[in-house]
């Protein structure tokens, strides 16, 4: 009897520490790329018919608010029909396998996360198909899928406006995100070139780091991270995820 005793209090330890191996995707536009959705760097698609600083920059509602609101109502419009590719699907399928140790974090404001069915993904910028009221006191948030927004706000009146940071606003969810990777075990950062976020304070308390884009980028360090992919993000993630289970199995075989 106590042999089968404690075997069951050493299968319930590495239960529990596995489950606190705390793995982090942090996500750039790299991930959607290939899902056809263009960045505001691209030289073509919806972005090249407008200038950054009049719809994406704090104070664009007040001085270019017809604009601004057309642009977003286009952007939902495009992201009706993308799909997600297989970097996303392989995610939502590791987070379903290992729901206590996958987290994503992302600075993508698009939908294909939750169109593969990803949980609780932390979007640090914002949310495309969601709407909120520009009155901070007000709490009125909806999500209106791919619709055009409404002028007023029906709790209050007063603007709303797309769920979006523009550049120069404060990003509220950075908080989450340094609280999330103050835990961190292994970081998977995939598809940012760094001018947004500085990468290395994010794999500051990480045990094991991957990086992956497409190309080198003057604002990463790559020799700081322990394993380096050149590669689109859905030819690499398959050698992620083996890294990935060997790294949660190898975890488990340390207890």
């Amino acid at each position: 009897m106590s042999y089968h005793k404690f075997n069951l209090i050493d299968l319930l330890k590495e239960r529990i520490n596995m489950r606190n191996k705390k793995i982090v995707f942090f996500t750039g536009a790299g991930v959607s790329a290939e899902s056809g959705i263009s960045t505001f760097r691209d030289k073509d698609g919806l972005w090249e018919e407008y200038d950054i600083k009049d719809i994406c920059t704090t104070g664009c509602l007040n001085t270019n608010r017809n604009e601004t609101i057309e642009f977003y109502n286009k952007r939902r419009v495009d992201l009706k029909d993308k799909r997600p590719n297989i970097a996303h699907h392989t995610i939502a399928k590791l987070q379903k396998q290992y729901p206590d140790n996958i987290n994503i974090i992302t600075q993508n404001v698009d939908d294909l996360f939750e169109k593969a069915e990803c949980q609780d993904v932390l979007h640090l910028h914002g949310f495309l198909t969601e709407v909120v009221c520009e009155e901070e006191e007000c709490l009125y948030k909806r999500d209106i899928g791919y619709e055009n927004q409404k002028v007023a706000c029906p709790l209050c009146g007063e603007y709303i406006r797309p769920n979006i940071v523009f550049f120069g606003e404060k990003a509220p969810k950075y908080w989450d995100m340094y609280e999330l990777l103050s835990e961190v075990d292994m970081i998977i950062i995939i598809g940012t070139s760094g001018n947004v976020i500085n990468v290395h304070h994010l794999i500051e308390d990480a045990k094991y780091s991957i990086l992956n884009n497409l190309e080198h980028s003057y604002a990463i360090k790559d020799d700081m991270f322990d394993k380096v992919i050149y590669e689109r993000a859905t030819v690499a993630i398959d050698e992620i995820k083996e890294i990935i289970i060997k790294y949660i199995k190898g975890s488990e075989n340390e207890n």
